[in-house]
């Protein structure tokens, strides 16, 4: 054999050895590449949407506070977006999809050892790491961001970043890898049916919702707010259109939220059927949520009707891929009704919540998260079987499965943060004195209000050396 010919055989060997890797394979199938690039923007574009939800908590929070606290609700969120990514980039990440064991993940921790923008880098389908944090990230501030009205217009401002670190560095990551992590909740399997939470009612809201509880119940009601015989009294927002305008961002937002959810764009995917529900399901949740509160008060309060329609999102984002549009629909109109009751009775226990958040997040969260082993139809990737809903013949191991992860999350979110906030107390760290409530967070905290009435003052006298 010539020196030719061992040289043109050594070529052939190495380009059948490189040409073997799964990069390499994909790489010269054009399809699978054009597929891992349409995930990887799908849901990248899906997080760009999640990431406009916090104008509409902004929107939505300010709207429905006084005017004197408007600067601090809007410091919050944006608190909320750029210290909840880095405290999930730092530690939050690695905890909740790092390889370790059913409790927590042990690894991973500000991305180290992946290649950020390889194709299927994250262990999630195509997706690149950079893409899947990107998603998940913005999911944690949504989480953290749910707290911030119910503690709206008392709570020290540095008290709040300390809870945004802990919620997204901490309590929010461990839920995550009990469940999407594939950890604690992701192993319990009840007469073969296993939970389902396609985009988060639970992980995500229900989380939420139990730390905005923890966090009205330790900071105790506004100033005001009841009667010495314990009668609530109504103390109404200060803007309704911002609170109409970030209702619809909101909603806008959800469609990211949940469709994102299937970390793909995969032909035959449930994504459409998914934005549909998302559609009927914040429909009817505004429109039963209206009827009941016509009935009651006379009127359609609207404060009440917007959270009609956060209550009929929050509820389908379990379920959104598993259900047919009539269960869609009675998720939604159930979420309406139960929204407005639970509201009453909460403020009823003398817990003040100056948005809802209890109610919409927490409530709908969980009635939303039951809802799948009711209505479930159709396999979205958890059950691993359609019919599963006992309406649809299922056996109620479902509902009993669904049961015990609304448990176990709603015990470690208040647990968990039910000590953090007796800390911060404990300390006078978290709520601010009477007289900086009284006067207005905005000025009292950050040192200006959202609406100054003139740039200058148009005294001249106010330029004048004190005598």
């Amino acid at each position: 054999m010539n020196r030719k010919t061992i040289i043109a055989l050594g070529v052939l060997l190495a380009v059948l050895v490189v040409g073997s890797t799964p990069a390499a394979a994909q790489a010269q199938d054009p399809v699978a590449a054009v597929q891992a690039a349409l995930d990887d923007v799908w849901v990248v574009l899906a997080g760009v949407l999640v990431f406009c939800m916090q104008a509409g908590f902004a929107l939505l929070e300010s709207g429905l506070t006084r005017v004197k606290n408007t600067t601090n609700i809007l410091a919050k969120n944006l608190a909320d977006m750029c210290i909840g990514v880095l405290a999930f980039l730092a530690v939050g990440y690695g905890l909740a999809f790092g390889a370790g064991n059913p409790f927590w993940g042990t690894e991973g921790f500000f991305l180290a050892g992946s290649d950020i923008v390889g194709t299927g880098s994250s262990g999630s389908g195509n997706l690149s790491t950079a893409a899947f944090f990107f998603f998940h990230a913005v999911f944690a501030a949504a989480a953290v961001t749910i707290a911030s009205g119910a503690m709206a217009e008392r709570a020290r401002f540095k008290a709040y970043l300390m809870f945004t670190m802990a919620m997204s560095g901490f309590i929010y990551p461990m839920v995550v890898h009990w469940t999407w992590g594939g950890g604690l909740i992701a192993d319990i399997s009840i007469g073969g049916a296993v939970f389902s939470d396609f985009a988060g009612s639970t992980v995500v809201h229900a989380t939420g919702g139990c730390a905005a509880l923890m966090g009205a119940v330790f900071l105790g009601p506004r100033l005001g707010k009841y009667t010495p015989d314990g009668t609530p009294r109504q103390i109404a927002g200060h803007a309704m259109p911002m609170v109409v305008l970030g209702v619809f961002i909101l909603w806008l937002g959800w469609f990211g939220f949940n469709a994102g959810s299937q970390l793909a764009a995969t032909a035959g995917s449930p994504v459409t059927r998914v934005i549909l529900n998302t559609t009927i399901a914040g429909a009817a949740g505004t429109v039963t949520a209206g009827m009941v509160v016509w009935r009651r008060q006379g009127l359609p309060d609207m404060a009440i009707v917007a959270n009609g329609t956060l209550a009929g999102l929050v509820s389908i984002t379990a379920g959104c891929a598993t259900m047919n549009v009539l269960g869609a629909l009675v998720t939604g109109a159930a979420a309406g009704v139960i929204v407005v009751y639970s509201m009453t009775f909460i403020e009823r226990r003398g817990i003040d919540d100056p948005v809802g958040a209890v109610a919409v997040h927490g409530v709908c969260g969980v009635w939303g998260t039951l809802a799948i082993g009711l209505f479930a139809r159709y396999d979205d990737g958890f059950l691993g079987r359609d019919a599963a809903g006992l309406l649809y013949g299922g056996d109620g191991n479902q509902l009993l499965v669904q049961a015990v992860l609304v448990g176990i999350v709603g015990a470690w979110t208040l647990v968990t943060t039910g000590l953090l906030f007796a800390t911060l107390r404990r300390f006078g760290w978290l709520r601010v004195s009477p007289q900086e409530e009284a006067l207005g967070l905005d000025l009292t905290e950050h040192g200006v209000g959202a609406y100054p009435a003139d740039v200058l003052p148009r005294d001249a006298r106010a330029y004048e050396l004190p005598q």
